[in-house]
């Protein structure tokens, strides 16, 4: 899986940062590869060859550049277009602390193993194993450099059962030893402020629009699980969370380094060194950090309606969820009800079946799981009982694994949905594009898709139908979410000016 060489040459020399994390450039004659935006000399073109991931690279026998850090970039959008067979794998693969035989990975994915590592070789160039050792000797080389974790926590956070198993990995990748990276001149310290939290960067690529995302998100925060801190300059703020992750407690706080083209994560909590891995990539999903903006943006300006949100806001993330679970509940409170009652509601929920902890500034609530709500009844929530008849039947059909929130087919999962009484197309295609994060979910009777893609009457407002909206998206496709996402911003643009869109 090679990227364009005329391609890369071109974004290298010119250092785009719209191109950091799409593909690394491998020196021959040093045996280092860089992200494209590297400040060191440019090689001469007849001493390189270009890879779309930074594990292609490392597997190849090149090193990662200790000045341009490729553990930094972001995440390469070039294996999101691998089988989708694959892209689960991947996905199993993130989400665990520690790894797996290519065995219990292939026996979830329900293949062979044989069949699962032709797959990899097909598609990406190398084994299963080999994408996760490298992926987490990457990971752990920005925890060695921009944190004080000792060395084993670091092993550990990794995913690696052993410290001797851990530093044969990163020596065969860097070619040195943990201790030898501690130790170099550009290592920093942690934040001495408050408990000393523990401090991770998740670069992007531009554009991003930061304060979209925390207005979306400021929207639907629940009192003592999620919190937005507004700021006078739209670039800042903060956004602050509650979690449990395998079985470790903490809060996360976020901020935007605009300039660096980064935000900043700092983790709170005993023990929470041990899953920063799985915390990372969830973070990267809900805040979309993967998504190459340029592409998208250029795909949906062909419509004019679309064009017109993009000129203001160019940098559109697809809002993601903390919890596929959590979110799909959220998504059944909110049918046929406004935002702020819906969040009112999940609010209860929390409250009422959550647990609480404490944080580093107060009692912070974690929102219950479908295990903590097996028998949850949901009658003073403030629901109908019809309502609560079916988030009872959605918890007992994730229970029993009716509901699969892996299941990386958009069609499949909305048919797992809507066989469950009381959940129509709107909730599992919403719940499909922020829960799961599929780009091209799209909630076609969404009543604020159907007046944004209606037609202005004299002084009346006529609706599109359901049947419209899905004809005028089909060019849309593969990335019908993002168009939902403008179209409601189209209808705040329309507020704010007072113009037609």
């Amino acid at each position: 899986m090679r990227p364009d060489p005329d391609l890369c040459h071109r974004a290298r020399l010119a250092r785009d940062k719209r191109f950091d994390g799409r593909f690394y450039t491998a020196v021959k004659t040093t045996g280092i590869f860089c992200r494209p935006i590297c400040p060191a000399r440019p090689p001469l073109e007849k001493n390189v060859e270009y890879f779309a991931t930074a594990a292609e690279a490392a597997a190849a026998g090149y090193r990662p550049c200790l000045r341009c850090r490729p553990d930094a970039a972001p995440g390469s959008p070039a294996w999101g277009l691998v089988s989708t067979t694959v892209q689960r794998a991947l996905k199993l693969m993130r989400a665990e602390r520690e790894a797996h035989s290519i065995e219990q990975l292939a026996e979830r994915l329900g293949i062979s193993s044989r069949y699962l590592r032709k797959l990899f070789a097909e598609h990406i160039g190398l084994s299963p194993l080999q994408v996760w050792q490298t992926e987490r000797a990457l990971f752990a080389f920005g925890l060695l450099r921009d944190t004080r974790l000792p060395v084993a926590d670091i092993a550990f956070a990794a995913g690696f059962s052993s410290l001797r198993r851990f530093n044969g990995v990163f020596k065969s990748i860097y070619q040195r030893t943990p201790s030898q990276v501690r130790r170099a001149p550009a290592a920093t310290t942690d934040s001495a402020e408050e408990a000393t939290p523990i401090q991770m960067t998740l670069s992007y690529r531009p554009p991003f629009d930061w304060p979209a995302l925390l207005a979306f998100f400021s929207a639907r925060t629940l009192p003592g699980v999620e919190q937005v801190i507004p700021a006078d300059d739209p670039e800042q703020g903060e956004y602050r969370r509650s979690f449990e992750l395998h079985g470790q407690r903490g809060l996360l706080r976020v901020t935007h380094e605009h300039a660096k083209g980064r935000l900043r994560v700092r983790v709170y909590g005993d023990g929470c060194g041990a899953v920063l891995y799985p915390l990372r990539e969830k973070l990267r999903r809900l805040f979309d950090l993967d998504s190459d903006t340029e592409e998208i943006g250029a795909h949906l300006r062909t419509d004019p309606l679309l064009a017109q949100v993009l000129a203001v806001n160019p940098g559109v993330r697809l809002p993601g969820a903390w919890d596929p679970f959590e979110y799909t509940l959220r998504a059944i409170l909110g049918q046929q009800i406004s935002v702020a009652a819906a969040t009112t509601i999940a609010g209860r929920v929390a409250r009422r079946y959550g647990e609480t902890f404490a944080g580093p500034e107060g009692e912070l609530l974690l929102f219950p799981t479908a295990e903590q709500l097996r028998d949850a009844d949901f009658a003073e929530i403030g629901v109908t009982r019809s309502r609560a008849q079916t988030l009872r039947t959605f918890v007992a059909a994730t229970l029993n694994g009716e509901i699969d929130f892996d299941e990386p087919d958009l069609d499949a999962f909305c048919a797992q949905m809507t066989a469950l009484p009381g959940i129509g197309d709107w909730t599992a295609q919403y719940t499909a594009m922020r829960g799961l994060s599929m780009p091209d979910a799209f909630p076609a009777s969404d009543l604020g898709v159907l007046i944004a893609l209606g037609e202005r009457e004299s002084e009346q407002q006529r609706k599109a139908t359901p049947k419209q909206a899905l004809a005028r998206a089909e060019p849309w496709r593969p990335w019908r979410a993002y168009g939902a996402l403008l179209l409601w911003q189209s209808l705040k643009l329309k507020s704010a000016t007072g113009v037609s869109t």
